[in-house]
């Protein structure tokens, strides 16, 4: 059996073990306390304003992709068109979660919470099908790309029914969250790239997770910095950052030949 077969059954018995995994666990409902951040400041009409405000730099950094794929019409930025789906989505998720990250922060709650993550499911599956077209094959992460919408997004709205019933499990959603990225780690080892500049991708996860060390200690943040901006915040920031590496990779990568050094022709377009 080949080596990119092989990595495909990994991939798969990978993801059923995370899901018995999570399956063992006790449901896992979301915390109350999630919803009281560290800073609470208001700017005038703006409640929560860094908070609120920080979610801007989503919808500039989605903004800014779309522009970019709007002018590939004119210099192509992928071996095949269709290559621009996933990434189309994964902007326009981008935008979603500056505008559903925004409203949540008006007045958090679990309401405003799940449009934030139905925004994040539709960006987080949407690169990943994004980076299986350019490591796996075309074909496969498009094939992909409506099962990975689907699970992404069932599991918010899994969760959000589950709350509604007094019943909140988190579980599925969690693991849509770690999934995707074990995998994508993954596919950076198992598979050489088509394009140049491959190693933005380890960037991009960096910075995530650093995203999320910094909203884990939201309040020690805060107050290290005298009040002056949150862990919450700063998740904003860094995450904003890894969107606009996301679009200084797209500009700037070139298609790497066939038959390039360290390139075997199993891994090739496809």
């Amino acid at each position: 059996m080949s080596r990119p077969s092989n990595a495909a059954i990994g991939l798969v018995v990978l993801a059923a073990a995370m899901a018995i995994g999570a399956a063992l666990l006790p449901p896992m409902p979301q915390p109350l306390e999630y919803h009281q951040f560290a800073d609470r400041r208001d700017c005038g009409w703006l409640p929560n304003c860094l908070d609120t405000g920080s979610n801007l730099l989503f919808i500039l950094a989605g903004t800014i992709g779309l522009v970019l794929l709007w002018r590939a019409r004119h210099r192509p930025l992928f071996e095949h068109r269709a290559e621009a789906i996933p990434y189309g989505l994964f902007f326009i998720g981008i935008v979603s979660i500056g505008l559903g990250s925004g409203y949540y922060h008006l007045d958090p709650d679990n309401h405003g919470l799940m449009l934030d993550r139905l925004a994040m499911m539709l960006a987080f599956m949407a690169w990943f099908a994004a980076i299986l077209c350019e490591r796996v094959g075309v074909r496969a992460g498009l094939r992909l790309l409506p099962v990975l919408l689907a699970a992404g997004i069932g599991s918010v709205l899994y969760w959000g029914w589950s709350e509604a019933r007094g019943a909140g499990d988190l579980r599925p959603y969690l693991l849509m969250q770690a999934w995707p990225m074990l995998c994508i780690v993954c596919l950076v080892w198992l598979y050489p790239p088509r394009y140049t500049g491959g190693g933005f991708i380890v960037s991009v996860i960096a910075l995530y997770a650093l995203a999320l060390v910094f909203d884990r200690n939201d309040r020690l943040v805060f107050d290290a910095t005298g009040g002056i901006v949150s862990g919450h915040t700063i998740k904003h920031v860094l995450s904003a950052i890894a969107v606009l590496v996301v679009v200084a990779y797209l500009a700037r990568r070139r298609p790497i030949p066939r038959g390039a050094a360290g390139q075997s022709p199993a891994y090739t377009f496809r």
